[in-house]
């Protein structure tokens, strides 16, 4: 089975990883079963967060029940070095003495970038857990490419993680070969775009054809985790159909789907619009249990001041009707209160 080496960290694991979020959605004992499994599949790099609700308590009771070997990754929103606290709640959580990756989590703004590289900042907790043998290497997270770029020039981290799919693919153009030299390790999320991609095996296909890059895609059942191995193991390249089935999907969602450039913003309303464009996703990651959340509330309820001025129109490169569509979504989202 194919393995990469995720840079200078100079870990090696297979090229199917596992992430965290989906898990949250079914009761703990089957959590706890599904990753138990997935570990005995032989996935050996799983990946949680201190977002993830309780999706990091759960990783910790199914490594009890295993004696497989596993890279664990998590990460924390927190900008200063308070993150240090967050590094020991994780590792309470994971019941392990050491966690081998620790990410800042989703830095998709320059003024995130300064505030958590300032003395005092997030990057300088992170070292002081490394220093004190908490975590072996620090990573970062983020939605913004031109973000990863500056990150992996200015070359302070061991690991990015990138949004990587056929539906965003340029990461592939844009940030891996930067990564490759920088010999740093290179991870990435929403295989399945958040959800929008049915066709997991297609999309599996897709990511996993790319070198030295290890995809983390999540399953809550025991059937999924199944189905994204078997395409792991069978290793089939992608097919003439396949690149065909995909420029299909590509075209239908060319004027529909939020890339998360944040090239609209600002919004004169202060809207979070890539978050509000993407609330479908967001839901169907997390579960219903979303609607609770007051972050989520509070991003649903901002979004209903838009006024559909359009002056974020002619700043979308991917020109999506923007307007239209937080409206649509909104629909959709109080729907699912009925």
């Amino acid at each position: 089975m194919q393995k990469v080496r995720l840079g200078r960290t100079n870990i090696v694991v297979k090229k199917l990883g596992w992430g965290g979020i989906p898990i949250q959605r079914v009761g703990e004992e089957e959590a706890v079963s599904v990753i138990q499994a997935v570990v005995e599949m032989g996935v050996d790099l799983l990946d949680s967060a201190r977002a993830y609700t309780n999706s990091e308590h759960r990783i910790g009771l199914a490594l009890k029940k295993t004696d497989r070997p596993v890279i664990l990754s998590s990460k924390s929103p927190v900008r200063t070095d308070k993150i240090y606290d967050e590094v020991q709640v994780s590792l309470q959580q994971l019941q392990v003495k050491k966690i081998n990756i620790y990410h800042l989590h989703n830095v998709s703004k320059v003024e995130d970038y300064r505030k958590v590289m300032e003395p005092g900042g997030a990057y300088e907790g992170l070292k002081r857990a490394q220093a004190e043998g908490l975590i072996d290497h620090i990573g970062l997270t983020s939605h913004s490419l031109d973000l990863l770029e500056r990150v992996l020039q200015e070359d302070h981290f061991d690991v990015i993680m990138a949004c990587y799919s056929f539906l965003e693919p340029d990461a592939a153009k844009r940030v891996f070969p930067l990564a490759r030299a920088r010999d740093a390790g290179v991870l990435t999320m929403k295989p399945f775009s958040g959800g929008v991609i049915e066709e997991a095996g297609l999309a599996l296909r897709f990511v996993l054809s790319t070198l030295d890059i290890v995809p983390i895609p999540g399953s809550e059942t025991l059937e999924k985790a199944r189905e994204n191995w078997k395409v792991f193991a069978e290793g089939l390249p992608l097919t003439d159909e396949d690149q065909g089935r995909i420029q299909q999907i590509k075209e239908q969602f060319d004027r529909q789907f939020c890339r998360r450039c944040d090239y609209c913003q600002p919004c004169s309303e202060n809207i979070n619009i890539q978050l509000t464009m993407g609330i479908k996703s967001v839901v169907k990651r997390f579960g219903l249990d979303t609607q609770r959340m007051g972050w989520i509330s509070g991003i649903v309820e901002k979004a209903r001041n838009c006024t559909e001025c359009g002056d974020c129109l002619p700043r979308c490169p991917y020109q999506l009707p923007i307007p239209e569509l937080i409206k649509r979504n909104l629909e959709w989202y109080d729907s699912l209160k009925k």
